[in-house]
């Protein structure tokens, strides 16, 4: 995957990250979600009063991609204003194992978006939950 890649899929997640909803924690993300074909989907996050409804950037790009018919995904890239970024909590990891396993994982600070860190979905959730067989 070309380097270009990366550099727009980060700003695609910075640009989506500035439509986040965070009215409590003023904590905003924006994700960005790359499919074989080269379309690009978006999400950030959403809060709520009730704090256990309140969605992650990753989570809403991913529902956003799934329910569009989005299936191959290969690359995801979150960026928020944290020193390295912040990484997916373990709520989006188990859905990034289930629905983009084999992903490239970006993370950037929204205040250096040139210093990105690279993983791989495996590499955040070794040995995840896939199910009943």
């Amino acid at each position: 995957m070309a380097k270009n890649t990366r550099r727009i899929l980060i700003e695609a997640a910075a640009r989506a990250r500035r439509q986040a909803v965070a009215p409590y924690s003023r904590f905003q993300v924006g994700a960005a979600l790359l499919t074989r074909g080269g379309e690009i989907v978006t999400g950030a996050n959403v809060e709520s009063a009730s704090y256990g409804l309140t969605c992650c950037a990753e989570r809403v790009a991913l529902f956003a991609a799934l329910t569009q018919g989005k299936r191959d995904l290969i690359a995801v890239a979150v960026v928020a204003r944290a020193p390295g970024g912040a990484m997916p909590c373990g709520a989006c990891r188990q859905l990034l194992a289930e629905y983009a396993p084999g992903a490239k994982v970006w993370i950037a600070d929204s205040r250096s978006l040139t210093k990105v860190r690279a993983f791989t979905v495996e590499r955040l959730l070794p040995g995840a939950f896939k199910g009943v067989p």
